[in-house]
């Protein structure tokens, strides 16, 4: 019985020795600047780029392909942000920027047909089959896919209600 722990011990040691070594020889750098693009962007991977995530959003950014507005979901802000980082410049020339917003569920028109569930990125919707639809605002982006997908219209975008874990006092005005 000892003996058949010490050697699974001597063989899980040598094992994990070597994948470490392993893991050091064959280290892949990515672009440090690409990394930290997509730390900046949301992370829901939504798609409304038209790209496949926020990854693939930050190379086409970094590698010139795409303008920094790529990305509706982080609005002008991370827009401005983007393109600080980068260093180039920038034209919010037809972005609109509505704030925060968040997916509404119309009970009196939704169906309960769970085509919504399918395409929203961050399972920010909850329901099941032939029953009414919630949407859960701390998890919905506002990327608006489960609107397109709705047979019923019952979806819709709201301003995200402002609640006592998000909001702030104004700056106060300097005094001159």
């Amino acid at each position: 019985m000892l003996t058949a722990v010490l050697s699974l011990a001597m063989l899980g040691l040598i094992l994990g020795l070597g994948l470490g070594y392993a893991a050091k020889v064959f280290a892949v750098e990515g672009n440090s600047l690409v990394t930290e693009v997509v730390e900046m962007m949301p992370g829901t991977n939504c798609g409304q780029c038209g790209l496949a995530g926020c990854t693939a959003a930050a190379e086409a950014v970094v590698g010139g392909d795409a303008p920094a507005t790529i990305c509706p979901g982080g609005g002008s802000t991370l827009a401005q942000a983007i393109a600080a980082k980068l260093g180039i410049t920038l034209s919010l020339e037809g972005m609109e920027d509505k704030g925060p917003m968040v997916a509404e569920v119309a009970e009196e028109i939704c169906i309960g047909c769970g085509k919504c569930l399918k395409h929203c990125a961050t399972d920010a919707i909850m329901g099941a089959a032939k029953q009414i639809h919630v949407v859960l605002n701390e998890a919905c982006t506002g990327c608006g896919g489960c609107m397109d997908d709705c047979p019923t219209g019952a979806i819709g975008l709201r301003p995200l209600p402002q609640t006592l874990r998000d909001w702030n006092w104004q700056k106060p005005a300097l005094a001159a």
